[in-house]
């Protein structure tokens, strides 16, 4: 399994209870489930890791 990197995230308390409910319908840790959108945001800009970003230089 790959490494998993630790941060701390501020949140709405409103926002974090609607991302719960989320996450207990589909099954999935809150953890796994903010997990998840965020790949999902980052293909659907074409910004995932290992795609080609359109492009832009390395910074």
């Amino acid at each position: 399994m790959a490494e998993r990197k630790s941060f701390l995230l501020r949140i709405d308390p409103a926002l974090l209870e609607a991302l719960s409910r989320w996450a207990a319908d589909d099954l999935r840790s809150l953890n796994g489930q903010i997990e998840f959108l965020l790949r999902r945001a980052l293909q659907a800009a074409g910004r995932a890791p290992g795609s080609e970003e359109r492009g832009r230089e390395p910074k």
